[in-house]
């Protein structure tokens, strides 16, 4: 039996974590390794190359359309791309929910007469 590895990229937004992950994954793919890829991105673009498409369905989108995560089946969220790389985006929290005036908690800790950009 084959021994489980996990590998994990990780870092802010723009430094290119998804054009690495799958470039390294397609080249592990090509030496002969099974791969599977989970995106936790909220754009879904983690496996974009692989699947030489755009962006799949998450796994939250499914299954708010579907009632639950139980109603969902595993040919609706996991893709094959590339070299037989199977792929899931999971989801998460949409982009302009994080991004909605982050300013606005810090400039109201800040004592009064600091209060200015």
């Amino acid at each position: 039996m084959a021994t489980l590895r996990q590998i994990a990229f990780y870092g802010k937004g723009g430094i290119g974590k998804s054009t690495t992950s799958q470039n390294t994954l397609a080249a592990l793919a090509e030496m002969g390794h099974r791969i599977l890829i989970v995106g936790c991105d909220p754009k879904a673009d983690s496996t974009r190359l692989i699947l030489h498409a755009k962006a799949q369905d998450t796994i939250l989108s499914l299954a708010a359309a579907a009632g639950s995560v139980e109603d969902l089946e595993i040919e609706e969220v996991m893709k094959v791309g590339y070299r037989d790389i199977r792929c899931v985006e999971s989801g998460g929290p949409e982009l302009r929910r994080r991004l909605r005036r982050p300013w606005r908690y810090h400039l109201d800790q800040l004592p009064r007469g600091e209060r200015r950009l």
